[in-house]
């Protein structure tokens, strides 16, 4: 056992420095009180201890994330992940979509992919969170010193947001952004959705929280009332679960995405390339990856990184049912665990509706690694995974979510969010 798993698994210290992070989440101008509400209305959002991993891990992680990205470049594997993907997904405008979120389990032979989410939600919250935990021993203390630091985490979210503006505008003016999502002022992370908007305030943009129904496109342009009447919206950072823009409350945004007049970021082409459950199909199959031009060196890291994911059928259904207690099952398009199954769990009616969704992949299962916490005074293990968010193949934040039960949830005590710490090589 090295350094870091002894840590996770034997080291149960509370570092979070609960004013500290008040002080991180209330950084920009309007957000007074943001902290003290999350205490009431999230008491499971954060977790008050450190995920530790090692230099050679993150390491595997970075190579993998860009590895996976240059794959997602090969024309082959472009045409046959957009051989199944909808039409709005072949508009190609220029933005890669900003905060992709690859999400790991550490398993035994080394960090193992689970999925890969091009809306994933966290950042702005788990900025704050990497500012705000305190050392607790000298690997700690020699751990934070390679953490994110306010003015690095803010350049690189401002570059990476004003490098998807200049590959679709170019050197035009920008002016205008909105945060959207269905109903947001509902949404579980709505705090951060007011953390974004502040953000980008201070960015000197005029930004705002919409939900798409009241959006409207005239005359070319995509209009928003809470912005000035000559002032149409310029981007929009895209918050929705609706990846092709299909539903009928989502239309003056498909219009202005479908036309250019909108920056949208991320998209549905981002979507259809990497975050479709049905491309970790052909990313775990190293032959089919050799046919598309995939390197040596890339195909023999995503066959160690990614486990194997094969489509679920009928007329594989008897033998997936036989091996169910080694796959977990996800739907296509699905997002956030939800109806999400390990196989050990699975009920024969449960199993008749996956088969009857016709969209189910089956995954080889890699079950979670832990770290131990304190909930009421009693040491426990919760289960965690680990997120990169990253832009253009490179890793800009690591974050881990502490959990029970089959899928992250915020439910758990002493669970949620949790940073992550590099122990030096």
């Amino acid at each position: 056992m090295n350094l870091s798993d002894s840590l996770n698994l034997g080291c149960a210290c509370k570092t979070l420095d609960a004013m500290r992070l008040r002080r991180e989440l209330e950084r920009n101008p309007g957000l007074s009180g943001l902290g003290a509400g999350l205490q009431d209305s999230h008491p499971h959002l954060f977790a008050n201890t450190t995920v530790f991993i090692d230099a050679g891990t993150c390491d595997t992680l970075a190579r993998a994330v860009a590895a996976i990205e240059r794959v997602a470049a090969l024309p082959g594997y472009q045409a046959e992940a957009l051989a199944h993907a909808p039409a709005i997904a072949q508009h190609n405008l220029g933005p890669l979509g900003v905060f992709m979120g690859y999400d790991f389990h550490l398993g035994e032979h080394g960090p193992r992919l689970i999925e890969i989410n091009t809306n994933a939600g966290g950042a702005f919250l788990n900025a704050a969170l990497a500012r705000a935990h305190r050392s607790c021993c000298a690997a700690m203390d020699e751990a934070l010193k390679l953490g994110p630091q306010a003015p690095d985490l803010d350049a690189s979210f401002s570059g990476m947001f004003r490098a998807e503006w200049r590959l679709q505008r170019g050197d035009a003016t920008w002016r205008t952004v909105l945060i959207v999502d269905d109903a947001p002022q509902a949404q579980y992370l709505a705090p951060e959705f007011a953390m974004a908007r502040a953000w980008f305030r201070a960015q000197g943009l005029l930004a705002e929280v919409a939900d798409p129904g009241e959006l409207v496109w005239r005359d070319g342009a995509l209009w928003h009332p809470a912005l000035p009447a000559d002032h149409p919206v310029d981007l929009v950072y895209n918050r929705l679960t609706d990846f092709d823009l299909s539903e009928p409350g989502h239309a003056a945004l498909r219009q202005a995405y479908e036309a250019g007049a909108v920056v949208l970021t991320p998209h549905p082409r981002a979507h259809a390339l990497l975050a479709h459950k049905r491309n970790l199909i052909a990313l775990s199959d190293p032959d089919r990856l050799a046919q598309w031009g995939a390197n040596e060196a890339d195909r023999a890291l995503l066959q160690q990184v990614v486990p194997l994911t094969e489509t679920v059928t009928a007329d594989q259904a008897e033998a997936l049912w036989t091996r169910r207690r080694q796959l977990f099952f996800k739907p296509g398009s699905g997002y956030g665990g939800k109806a999400a199954y390990r196989g050990d769990k699975l009920t024969r009616r449960v199993w008749d509706e996956i088969l009857a969704n016709g969209s189910y992949v089956a995954q080889a299962l890699v079950p979670p690694s832990e770290r131990l916490v304190t909930v009421d005074g009693e040491e426990k293990h919760l289960k965690m995974d680990l997120r990169a968010y990253t832009y253009q193949g490179q890793i800009q934040l690591l974050a881990a979510r502490l959990y029970a039960g089959q899928t992250t949830n915020f439910r758990t005590p002493s669970g949620g969010f949790s940073p992550v710490a590099v122990l030096p090589a």
